[in-house]
């Protein structure tokens, strides 16, 4: 049987989505007492659902409160989250380049009629730069979310996004993708040099990732991949961010999978100067750690409850 959902697995993107929405709340309280235009970008809309995975623990799907006791087959993906907050956006843009997903997304439109939307079938970098360079920053705000499904975000848009000192970034950056293209001796392929150069913006992640050791009982050196790799890759695309933004999070999440092996971090970037310290305050507080710990316990301990019943 064909479904509509886009199919996304693990706790790791409850707690995404979750966390998105703490922050869409709070964004849009506060938008509401002002006069902006605010707008919502979904760069990689996908469908509007994301599709429930069947070989979850049936345990863990009904401790997500994300379905009710008859399972749903689809569950709300970051663009419906963003179209049902208590203080609605003056403007959604849902950006997807595959025309399959684009067509199954402009169902919204049925769904939230009373809600501006703008459906974009073109390629996200392309089009976040030209709306970045046209759009008048002095009476518009928006929020962006970048969730791409790997390494398509370039830096330019980054950096476009910044140019604006108007936009709120919340970016999934995609850690284990960009460990998996780092061989261990160095040698990595031209091909995918560029790409790292094009999505860090800067070719120093040579010199971090790739740090000069001394070859024991020899005068010589070499450069091999760090050991803490993970944490020296979330560290330098942070200082990416803090490059062009007057606001970073400095607690990006890290994202795992069911094997306790780090996916992604999500981390969170303010453009605006005027409102960059309460808005890393808000996202630093969404993201914090032990708020985090707190919250997994108490669905661990449901967990431990459910085996009874």
């Amino acid at each position: 049987m064909k479904t509509r959902g886009h199919k996304f697995g693990g706790n790791w993107t409850e707690q995404k989505l979750e966390y998105l929405g703490e922050y869409l709340h709070a964004y849009t309280t506060i938008m509401s007492n002002y006069s902006f235009h605010f707008a919502y970008i979904d760069a990689f809309a996908g469908t509007g659902y994301r599709e429930l995975q069947h070989e979850e623990n049936a345990d863990q799907i009904m401790l997500s409160n994300l379905i009710s006791e008859e399972t749903q087959e689809f569950l709300d993906g970051s663009a419906r989250i963003a179209l049902q907050v208590k203080y609605p956006f003056k403007e959604y843009v849902f950006i997807e380049k595959n025309k399959n997903r684009f067509s199954e997304l402009k169902k919204l439109r049925e769904e939230f009629p009373k809600q501006l939307i703008k459906f974009i079938n073109k390629d996200a970098n392309d089009y976040l730069i030209n709306w970045c360079d046209e759009t008048d920053w002095r009476s518009n705000r928006a929020l962006v979310f970048l969730d791409p499904y790997g390494m398509q975000v370039r830096w330019e848009t980054i950096s476009a996004i910044a140019e604006t000192a108007a936009i709120d970034l919340w970016i999934l950056f995609p850690l284990g993708t960009i460990n998996r293209l780092l061989e261990n001796h160095g040698q990595i392929s031209l091909a995918r040099q560029r790409a790292l150069d094009r999505f860090f913006g800067d070719p120093d992640w040579r010199k971090v990732f790739y740090p000069l050791t001394e070859i024991p009982l020899t005068q010589e050196t070499s450069r091999q991949k760090s050991d803490d790799i993970f944490a020296e890759i979330g560290k330098y695309f942070i200082k990416r961010l803090q490059s062009v933004f007057v606001g970073v999070a400095d607690n990006p999440l890290p994202l795992y999978n069911s094997k306790n092996v780090p996916l992604y971090l999500f981390c969170f970037a303010a453009g605006n100067p005027k409102g960059a310290s309460t808005a890393v305050d808000i996202a630093q507080y969404i993201l914090d750690p032990a708020r985090v710990l707190r919250k997994l316990q108490k669905t661990s301990s449901k967990a431990e409850q459910l085996e009874f019943l």
